[in-house]
């Protein structure tokens, strides 16, 4: 069964940084598309980031310079390091694989 599951969010100051974590099992990584999302309640779901099984990728313009999205093969898990964190980024983040698989989510709360 192919499954996602995300770690790592949390409580952070208005500046900090958090490491997100995607941890596969079922499948490989290397071989989808995978997406990081957020979801604010009232606001939908946003796209935040992107990496294909090439390795290209691509952010939102919101979060450009400030998140970077990896990929570590070996541990069949996609990452997603936020820095500078805004009042903004607080969301459910969540990640989707192609072919619709998605995880649960871990909350991003931003607040001092």
């Amino acid at each position: 069964e192919a499954k996602l599951v995300e770690s790592g969010g949390g409580l952070v100051q208005p500046g900090g940084s958090l490491r997100l974590s995607c941890a596969a099992s079922g499948f490989s990584v290397s071989s989808v598309y995978i997406n990081w999302m957020r979801r604010v309640p009232g606001k939908g779901e946003d796209w935040v980031s992107s990496i294909t099984s090439d390795g290209a990728i691509k952010y939102s313009d919101s979060v450009k310079g400030r998140f970077t999205i990896s990929r570590d093969n070996a541990k069949n898990t996609v990452y997603l390091q936020m820095n500078s964190l805004q009042s903004e980024d607080a969301a459910l983040y969540f990640c989707v694989a192609q072919g619709g698989v998605r995880g649960q989510g871990t909350q991003v709360t931003v607040s001092s």
